[in-house]
């Protein structure tokens, strides 16, 4: 990808486009801090679609910041278009070309033949089906097959072939022609290199149904970009936590689902310098919820009629509970908190009311919807207004909406409201507060709890993550309660698009290998940073995460780097005593117990020492450890480890004597530890190997080219203390 000059000052836009408003920010690309910021109402209706707006809150953040566009080096947004497409059942007439060797084709045949996909309730995409052997693969029996599918109405093709992830001879073939003929294409190979023919050949199917659209909005926006004066890349936001450049995103639309919440995550990797956390994206209605773990979103495949993709999106779960949920009521008892908003019954929040306007208020019970319970609470002040009591009003009594927060109304307003419903329940305005904000967060506290479980987060560790204009209503009481530390993000109301603007290139190659050998793992790593170097990101600054999965034999490969442009702009590095002093605050003891384990020229490892007891006599000791690099980021934070400093030329040796040392061996189980290595800036994370084999294949591949001398830092997480 051919990069502008870096101009004397340096800008990053990053544009979210939600369901209601459509933000920009505007971030000085030195200090990232935001320097503009513009929102639009989301043109769902325009003839444009959504690019229109994007097109619009571009143009206004950079002429109300007096920003040169030529000052603009990157230009990212997410995109609700695939997500709302699907949802909404606008989507393209499909036509399926399924193919296979003779052999294969008795199994070949139905496992490409794609059934009806349910979209969303009563929306259904019909593709239609034909069937070629390879044996009969020509150019005269491709384009008879594709003008069947034409007279059945299809727009666009997907080509599909049993093992065509090994061979894709026949899928571009069939390309070839479709577009010979005039309609878009998709190969299934194109999509994922997973096995799995009806998986793949869905997968084909749904990124297809979205390409016609997808593509008419990619080449509208660019348009606008360039006709605006901005030369810089133009990527669009993956559902995976990635930016893509806009000509992937023509061949691959359907990784872009779901991109909202990843653009909120985005934000808190690079915005707070996350490594392991919770994050909440706190609306007005609904909360996402979701996991960051060293340092990176956790990612899984997206179901689409309740049918699994080889789509790679963000865990997310969605509850019903947020800044805006209303209060339920009767006899005398709090009943429940939401689900249903104050947006959606279209009553302003009491918080947000001036103290004279709620005059002798008085509890009403209404139903919001025809399908409600009629139990919500509003209060009617004398003037005839009616207002919600809702998390938010609760967080502004009890001091959680601090001045500043997105969330911080006017106290003295909502506890004139709450008054009333305190009447109502017999307990003081604080009291009813707590009670309400205890109810809300008993929806969000099991969620966490299930989520530390399953990602084997430490409690320690965890960071509760506040993001979006409702954060400051939830968060801090759930951090109460649960007793894990929290943090709101700066600017939370606008975090989504402040992850756009700082989002790194992402890929994922992944492979079905049985008994993966060292240069399985090699090549598949060496895949992937190609890949996401094409994508734009630095080759330098490129990080390869390798999981092999010993039950489905499934490798996956992750590479995430920063864009060229970014890459060589720095900010001011931290020394060593910062440094240390942001490990010791990390992990919660004094500047005396932490000492620099390790380092290499981009990465500094401290190891701490914690002392413990249990039952009031036993004592126990760990060894936190933080590696941080230049920019003052957290790359890996555990709550015990070992750490050793070791050579280029000592490093393979070193890497064999760690995981031996760290490896537990209890019976006939075989239980491996995560190893990290640190090479230079480049952080080699082989905690998916199962293998030391397969661990020093990787990092054979990082020390060449070096000096026997060069540093290189090793860390080792024990199991048996878990992650």
């Amino acid at each position: 990808m051919t990069e502008p000059t870096v101009p004397v000052r340096a800008y990053r836009i990053g544009i979210d486009v939600g369901g209601t408003f459509t933000k920009a920010v505007l971030i000085d690309n030195a200090t990232h801090e935001v320097v503009g910021r513009f929102s639009v109402l989301t043109t769902h209706s325009d003839p444009r679609g959504v690019a229109k707006g994007v097109v619009d809150v571009f143009r206004n953040v950079l002429e109300q910041s007096g920003v040169d566009p030529g000052e603009v080096i990157f230009l990212a947004h997410s995109t609700t278009q695939a997500t709302n497409a699907l949802l909404e059942g606008d989507v393209a007439n499909v036509g399926v070309i399924g193919m296979s060797t003779r052999v294969e084709s008795l199994l070949a045949k139905g496992q490409s033949a794609m059934k009806p996909i349910e979209l969303a309730p009563g929306r259904y995409l019909t593709p239609a089906n034909c069937f070629l052997t390879k044996e009969t693969l020509t150019d005269e029996t491709v384009n008879n097959a594709i003008n069947r599918l034409k007279a059945e109405g299809a727009k666009v093709v997907v080509a599909s072939s049993a093992f065509g992830v090994d061979d894709n001879e026949a899928e571009e073939t069939v390309r070839r022609l479709v577009v010979e003929a005039g309609l878009a294409a998709t190969c299934g190979n194109e999509i994922t290199k997973l096995y799995g023919l009806t998986t793949r050949t869905r997968t084909a199917v749904i990124n297809a149904s979205i390409l016609p659209k997808m593509i008419d909005t990619a080449s509208m926006t660019e348009a606008s970009v360039r006709e605006a004066g901005i030369k810089a890349p133009l990527m669009i936001m993956r559902g995976d936590g990635g930016v893509m450049d806009i000509k992937e995103m023509r061949r691959r639309p359907v990784m872009t689902m779901l991109s909202g919440p990843a653009a909120s995550v985005a934000g808190a990797l690079m915005y707070l310098r996350v490594s392991d956390g919770i994050y909440f994206e706190v609306g007005g209605t609904s909360t996402n919820i979701g996991v960051i773990r060293n340092g990176r979103p956790t990612v899984k495949y997206a179901r689409v009629g309740g049918h699994e993709t080889y789509v790679s999106s963000l865990d997310v779960r969605v509850i019903g509970i947020a800044g805006g949920s209303m209060v339920r009521a009767r006899d005398g008892k709090l009943v429940d908190v939401g689900p249903r908003s104050a947006h959606i019954a279209g009553l302003p929040y009491a918080a947000f009311a001036r103290p004279e306007d709620i005059i002798d208020p008085k509890i009403e019970f209404f139903q919001p919807k025809a399908d409600d319970p009629a139990d919500y609470v509003a209060v009617r002040s004398a003037n005839g207004t009616r207002y919600a009591i809702t998390n938010t009003c609760a967080a502004n009594i009890l001091g959680y909406a601090k001045p500043g927060l997105h969330a911080s109304g006017n106290k003295e307003s909502a506890q004139r409201a709450m008054a009333a419903l305190a009447d109502f329940t017999g307990k003081s305005i604080e009291d009813t507060a707590r009670a309400i904000l205890d109810i809300a967060t008993d929806k969000v506290i099991p969620v966490v709890d299930d989520l530390i479980a399953e990602y084997k987060l430490d409690r320690d560790q965890a960071l509760l993550v506040g993001e979006g204009g409702g954060a400051a209503a939830l968060i801090p009481h759930a951090s109460t309660r649960t007793g894990l530390h929290h943090e709101i993000s700066r600017d939370a109301e606008v975090i989504s698009s402040i992850g756009v603007a700082l989002a790194l290139v992402r890929d994922v190659v992944e492979r079905i290998i049985p008994n993966a050998q060292p240069e399985d793992i090699k090549r598949i790593r060496r895949e992937a940073l190609e890949a996401v170097v094409r994508l734009g990101a630095a080759p330098e600054g490129v990080e390869v995460t390798i999981e092999v999965d010993p039950n489905t034999h499934r490798v996956r490969a992750t590479a995430m780097g920063a864009s060229e442009m970014r890459a060589r702009q720095r900010k001011d590095e931290v020394g060593e005593t910062e440094a240390r002093e942001i490990a010791a605050k990390a992990m919660g003891v004094s500047l005396e117990r932490v000492a620099l384990a390790a380092t290499t020229p981009r990465i500094r490892v401290f190891q701490g020492e914690v002392e413990e007891r249990s039952w009031g006599i036993f004592k126990k000791r760990r060894s936190p450890v933080r590696a941080i690099d230049l920019d003052g980021v957290i790359r890996v934070q555990r709550s015990h480890s070992v750490v050793r400093p070791v050579s280029a030329q000592t490093a393979l040796d070193g890497l064999r004597r760690l995981w031996e040392d760290t490896t537990i061996y209890n019976g006939d189980s075989t239980i491996t530890p995560d190893i990290f290595v640190i090479v230079g800036g480049q952080l080699i994370d082989l905690s998916g190997v199962n293998s030391i084999d397969q661990a020093v294949a990787v990092t054979r591949g990082e020390l060449d080219g070096l000096t026997a001398d060069a540093s290189v830092a090793l860390i080792g997480i024990p199991p048996s203390r878990g992650l």
